[in-house]
């Protein structure tokens, strides 16, 4: 068993992870279901009165005219992107070097659709201005990410996105929002769904992140948008004759935790000044922006999974599951705030942070 494995069966037996709404499991889809009435008529091909009102209760609450549910946000955002190029007559687009279309979909945007990317921004902030107004490139349309994820889910202040919307309005530019994480930003900006978007020409949303469904995402906008994506849909055949598991999980979960948004984006903020009072810890950003943050350690990989085994065994409390190598000498993960951190004990989660501190400072020579 590699020191990778060891940690995450640590994990997995903790009574406290901190992380998360709980295990994916199947108990996800039977909740859901038991909360559903059975003799409801499943949705057929993309129709039927089930896949219909989710769509219009979602496109209501992000104040666009219509929407429609997507097995995948992969598969959206790549079809909003080729609507706006088509439209054009450009197959250009630009979005941050961390983008996911970017770094995570084996160039599906560029292979299915022809489309070049312009990567705007450096890998260490959000995308600004600027860097909008430095562009040497004409494109069809701008991506932005809210948060930005990959580098810790940064934001860029509001004002900064009202400037870039103006000035795709005014030169013709489609502005798209990977809003993978929407939700969660909205305490943090205390705005309304509705007013972020108003500032995007199209809006694609989760249902599996911070909403805890099981699968599936809305695309969002105008009715001409709309209609057009229902038709890429069939073309890349997200058409399945029936969706329903993933609209009622979405719905279901949607329901009950887009309320507590606010509380996990101030769980977020608690947890993440306990690990910055750890030695040779920090967290990006230093106060989070939503539920998420990243934690970068100044340790070896393979040491610091010792420490937190350790922790684990003693205090049942479980800070991650896994740790991605920065360097030979530091590491890092992603912390994501849920359901699950609300149950656990503060004296045991303060227990933990201590040993944590301790065991870092031994293990640096600074005892």
């Amino acid at each position: 068993m590699n020191g990778n494995h060891s940690l995450l069966e640590a994990f997995n037996q903790t009574t406290y992870p901190l992380v998360g709404h709980g295990k994916r499991n199947i108990q996800i889809l039977k909740d859901a279901l038991d909360d559903t009435d059975g003799n409801l008529d499943s949705d057929m091909y993309g129709a039927g009165k089930l896949i219909k009102e989710f769509q219009n209760r979602i496109a209501q609450y992000l104040g666009k005219e219509s929407a429609v549910f997507f097995p995948s946000g992969t598969m959206a955002q790549q079809i909003a992107l080729r609507i706006w190029c088509d439209k054009k007559g450009l197959k250009k687009v630009a979005y941050h070097p961390l983008c996911h279309l970017e770094i995570h979909e084996e160039d599906g945007l560029k292979e299915l659709h022809q489309i070049e990317p312009i990567l705007l921004a450096d890998t260490s902030r959000p995308v600004q201005l600027e860097d909008v107004l430095s562009m040497n490139e004409d494109i069809s349309c701008l991506l932005l990410e809210l948060p930005q994820r990959e580098i810790g889910g940064q934001l860029p202040d509001y004002s900064e996105l009202e400037a870039i919307s103006a000035y795709c309005l005014e030169k013709g530019i489609k502005l798209h929002l990977d809003g993978a994480r929407l939700f969660e930003i909205l305490p943090y900006y205390q705005k309304s769904a509705a007013e972020i978007c108003k500032l995007f020409d199209s809006v694609y949303v989760s249902f599996y992140k911070g909403i805890g469904g099981i699968a599936g995402a809305i695309l969002a906008g105008d009715d001409a948008f709309t209609k057009e994506s229902k038709v890429w849909k069939r073309r890349h055949g997200g058409d399945l004759i029936s969706l329903y598991p993933y609209i009622i999980s979405a719905d279901y979960y949607f329901t009950q935790r887009l309320p507590k948004m606010g509380q996990y984006y101030e769980e977020a903020k608690e947890l993440a000044g306990l690990y910055n009072q750890c030695h040779a810890v920090v967290t990006k950003p230093p106060e989070p922006v939503s539920n998420m943050f990243h934690v970068h350690i100044d340790l070896p990989k393979e040491k610091l999974e010792a420490i937190l085994i350790h922790i684990y065994e003693a205090t049942a409390i479980g800070l991650t599951s896994y740790l991605r190598e920065s360097s030979e000498t530091a590491c890092s993960f992603e912390v994501n705030i849920g359901d699950r951190y609300a149950h656990v004990p503060k004296v045991g989660i303060i227990k933990a942070f201590q040993m944590l501190d301790e065991r870092i400072k031994e293990t640096s020579g600074l005892h």
